[in-house]
């Protein structure tokens, strides 16, 4: 019998007797049930195991058994509510709760923050959307960027404190020459499925980003020896361990990144091991066979939680990695707030190769028309307010690009535009609309997609979209952060015209051959900005709001927290 299927007898039975112990007999029982004595004694038997109750049957002919109650139909109601809550079920909980949207919140919240359970520390989070990849080698958004670095590990790794690059997989490295580098691996390193890692999974892992610009000036990668990975580069990088160091070079297991559920359920040598990943919760535990220092937290709990329920949360919650649908009212008194604007932007990329944009005209006129000043009353109509918004004037934040002095221009003619966002954003919904309210005054109207991430990152369908709305998040504020996110993906090259984009890969080219130790990214941001192939709107506040329940909570520039490094003291 189904557990569902036992409480409604529970209920039956609890109902019948009014809660109160009582003497009664087994045919009774089983007329109650709709049932045989033979399957009324079982049932029984089964709420006995639940301690729901006790049934102490008589002996002897005639005699009354006795049937004692140990939980109400309330309890187990409750019970079974908080395990819809947590299995996403919502709507089912919502309505076994009476539709009382105020139980359904306080018992969301009760739930979240930080909890231990037999002697282990775990960490329930809210969030807005699930995670069905978690392929480092394919385009990571700002959250999936974080959940890399606590599953995987790669050759070397960018300390967050510092920003420099420090010791991974590999514990030592040497330039042989200036297209000849040299990795040493450490020894006896496990997946978290207990299988070594091998030096065949870093070649493979690294091979697969061959297509990308930004790697692709690694020639051959080889194994000369047990532990040793050598690079040849068809161009000198002396900044080779830090082009390694992004979360895209992160190193897979191929035998699990191959498997059906690869991107679901990757395997990695990280702090962290996948052990469940759907549409309504994500969870990772230690991994407690890690080669550095093992995780104090034991548990994370991610729940995917639709946008009314987010709106639930009450400003008590204990502790939220402020996502994009996080609002502004779970930042009030009784938490502590710790945030700074993202090291990036949302922004309209301009198609200037083959979309309406590769008229210089229509670049200038959408330009100014679309700029966030001008966007902002009609994104105020949809509450955007609520929202942690700021004008974007450059693509990070300090850089002044956008002209915001010159004179309106005009639309060179009435047409029809296309433009194509990414799903599963709160955000961009309601900015595609206020663009479309926006341009409709002049006489144009505007075709909206919806697409996935990827498609964004690496368009299918180029020809056919004039304007992407995109976001970026660089992770880090060091000078050549901007570089992974120019180069990884066609996302830029599809849209531009190819000898400004030969501009930007000639500058990666020559700052990686020489000696300076400071990328000049507001160049090139600058250049994007004026030719009009990028529009920057906002920049958007990320932090981590901490009920200080947690010691050595501290937001990363991608809006969460490092998991393995925060603890709970308890309680003595």
């Amino acid at each position: 019998m189904s557990g569902q299927r036992l409480q409604t007898q529970f209920s039956k039975v609890y109902a019948h007797f009014g809660g109160k112990d009582s003497d009664t007999n087994l045919q009774d029982m089983a007329e109650i049930f709709s049932c045989t004595r033979r399957n009324a004694r079982m049932v029984l038997s089964k709420m006995a195991e639940h301690g729901w109750l006790s049934w102490e049957p008589a002996v002897g002919r005639g005699k009354q058994s006795q049937l004692i109650f140990h939980r109400s139909d309330s309890d187990l109601q409750m019970k079974r509510v908080r395990q819809w809550v947590k299995d996403g079920k919502l709507d089912a909980a919502l309505e076994d709760l009476g539709n009382d949207a105020s139980k359904l919140a306080q018992l969301i919240q009760e739930q979240l923050g930080v909890s231990t359970q037999e002697g282990k520390q775990i960490i329930r989070l809210p969030y807005y959307r699930a995670f069905p990849c978690l392929n480092p080698a394919k385009p990571l958004r700002r959250s999936e960027q974080h959940l890399i670095t606590q599953i995987f590990n790669g050759l070397t790794r960018f300390n967050e404190s510092t920003e420099q690059v420090e010791a991974d997989l590999a514990h030592h490295w040497e330039a042989l020459s200036d297209t000849h580098w040299r990795f040493y691996l450490r020894p006896a390193v496990r997946f978290h499925d207990g299988n070594l890692l091998h030096t065949d999974d870093v070649i493979w892992s690294l091979q697969v980003l061959s297509s990308n610009v930004f790697f692709s000036h690694i020639d051959s990668i080889q194994a000369p020896a047990e532990n040793v990975i050598d690079f040849q580069l068809k161009r000198p990088d002396r900044r080779l361990p830090d082009t390694l160091a992004v979360p895209m070079a992160s190193i897979q297991s191929r035998k699990a990144a191959e498997a059906k559920n690869g991107e679901l359920f990757p395997v990695g040598t990280g702090p962290y091991r996948v052990v469940e990943n759907n549409s309504h919760q994500l969870v990772l535990k230690a991994n407690d066979h890690y080669f550095g220092f093992r995780a104090l937290t034991d548990e994370i709990e991610i729940w995917v939680l639709d946008s009314a329920a987010m709106c639930y949360l009450q400003p008590t919650a204990k502790l939220d990695p402020t996502a994009l649908d996080s609002r502004q009212g779970i930042l009030q008194s009784g938490t502590k707030e710790r945030l700074a604007l993202d090291e990036g932007c949302n922004y309209l990329l301009l198609n200037r190769n083959n979309g309406i944009a590769k008229d210089p005209r229509w670049a200038a006129y959408l330009s100014d028309r679309l700029s966030s000043l001008r966007l902002l009353p009609h994104l105020a109509e949809s509450g955007i307010g609520e929202y942690r918004l700021t004008n974007a004037y450059g693509l990070l934040p300090g850089w002044i690009h956008t002209n915001v002095s010159h004179l309106d221009v005009s639309a060179p003619e009435k047409k029809g535009l296309r433009l194509a966002h990414q799903s599963d954003n709160p955000l961009f919904p309601l900015m595609a609309k206020a663009l479309k309210s926006l341009l409709a005054i002049d006489g144009i109207t505007l075709e909206i997609d919806v697409v996935p991430y990827e498609d964004i990152m690496s368009p299918k369908h180029a020809k056919k979209v004039d304007i992407w709305l995109c976001g970026m998040s660089l992770g880090n504020k060091r000078s050549d952060a901007i570089l992974p996110w120019l180069l990884s993906f066609s996302h830029l090259s599809t849209a531009m015209p190819s000898a400004e984009f030969s501009e930007i890969t000639n500058k990666m080219t020559e700052w990686r051959s020489g000696d300076a130790t400071h990328f000049d990214a507001e160049v090139i941001g600058k250049m994007l900005v004026e030719s009009a192939q990028i529009i920057p709107l906002f920049h958007i506040w990320l932090g981590v709001v901490d009920g200080r329940e947690l010691e050595d909570v501290s937001s990363n520039k991608v809006g969460w927290f490092d998991f393995k490094s925060v603890w709970k003291k308890p309680a003595l």
